[in-house]
């Protein structure tokens, strides 16, 4: 049963493209399923989420986060009645437009795309499910319900005028009504992804040997996983207390996420998912003091690991592939793939042959820009950043 606030597949506002519907499946399990099927989300496997992705097998990549991002928000979104295919669909599809190396690579393509409306991950992500796959033989991008796509836009709240580029292009086709605040499930994908990297990052530090489980034992929140640890189970082995610390902290995000929107929802008293779009603010949020206890944690975090030494240097070392292989393809558009050279005949100025150099960099693979990298410009990308490893 769904509440009355949440998004009912038999009412979605449709496809751009209209189709015939499923006989087995809601229009929402058909958006999340043509996303896992997707060539954008296959390739998350090798793309970084904090290390690169060749730095060591257990670490998160975007895929194993978008995982546990989709696993947080339909948790979360069964306990409020909503709809968990949709929100699912928003959470697997969040993460598809960033490109390699993480923020790190889409800060230098933004860099180099300020001249021609810049980069941001969130609108690739529209770009891709709405043009650049293309599989299909009646359309471009996956047609993605109203829904879906208006979640994967503004999941992060309402989009200020004027947007990126990208997203103006589209919203022009297809009115997604960027002002508002998005559906309540987009608004649970979007705490679920600073749930499960709140966790996750923990943990790959951990792993990575940045700090160790009795700092984090230092930390709000964590304080009392630690010791409720400590207490039932004492002297318990070092990797298994920090794996039990680690999932009550889990838990504790988790569970404040659901009791405040429970009590938000029950104040506002929304009667429909439009109600949940005017309110003026969003129904999913951690509580205030959780929210402060997680901002000592990020500032840890901003200090031990995505500022340590070793992972700052990597950084350094990735942001010039995206550098170097940007203008190389601007200059020598021959050197990309022949689908991709059909574009380039077709663009009319540089910012558009641009903004194509920009699709194919951001859908590159950590793995596959690093081997492009040294197939073009004879680098040592992966020798390089071993032993800046090596060093660390």
């Amino acid at each position: 049963m769904l509440a009355p606030y949440a998004c009912d597949p038999t009412a979605t506002r449709g496809r751009l493209h209209p189709e015939e519907e499923s006989a087995f499946r809601t229009p929402f399990q058909r958006d999340r399923d043509r996303i896992i099927h997707s060539s954008a989300f296959r390739r998350l496997k090798h793309k970084t989420q904090v290390f690169v992705e060749h730095e060591g097998d257990y670490f998160r990549t975007r895929l194993t986060h978008s995982i546990e991002v989709a696993q947080v928000a339909r948790t979360v979104a069964a306990a409020l009645g909503l709809n968990t295919e949709l929100t699912e669909a928003v959470a697997l599809a969040h993460d598809l437009g960033h490109p390699p190396f993480g923020h790190t690579g889409e800060e230098a393509l933004d860099a180099l795309m300020a001249p021609h409306g810049g980069f941001d991950h969130n609108a690739q992500a529209i770009r891709i499910v709405t043009s650049l796959e293309r599989h299909y033989a009646e359309w471009d991008g996956l047609n993605l319900t109203w829904e879906t796509l208006e979640g994967i836009a503004k999941h992060n709240g309402p989009v200020a005028r004027p947007a990126h580029w990208a997203l103006e292009a589209y919203d022009a086709v297809q009115d997604l009504d960027l002002s508002t605040f998005a559906s309540a499930e987009a608004q649970v994908a979007a705490l679920a992804d600073d749930i499960a990297y709140s966790h996750h990052d923990l943990h790959d530090g951990l792993r990575a040997e940045l700090f160790s489980s009795d700092e984090l034992a230092e930390l709000p929140v964590l304080r009392d996983a630690f010791a409720e640890v400590d207490r039932r189970y004492p002297g318990l082995n070092y990797y298994r207390r920090r794996h039990e610390a680690l999932r009550r902290f889990f838990g504790v995000l988790v569970e404040d996420v659901i009791v405040l929107a429970r009590r938000a929802l029950a104040d506002a008293d929304p009667r429909s998912a439009d109600d949940i779009r005017h309110l003026g603010r969003p129904m999913i949020r951690f509580g205030e003091a959780l929210w402060a206890d997680l901002g000592a944690i990020r500032a840890f975090l901003f200090q031990r690991m995505y500022r340590a030494p070793a992972v700052v240097g990597m950084r350094q070392e990735v942001t010039g592939v995206v550098r170097d292989l940007f203008p190389l393809f601007m200059a020598r558009p021959e050197e990309l793939p022949k689908q991709w050279r059909r574009d380039v005949a077709e663009a009319a100025s540089e910012t558009a042959l641009a903004r194509i150099v920009a699709d194919y960099i951001a859908g590159m693979t950590d793995r596959f820009a690093i081997e492009t990298h040294e197939r073009l410009l004879g680098s040592d990308m992966v020798g390089r950043t071993r032993a800046l490893r090596g060093r660390s």
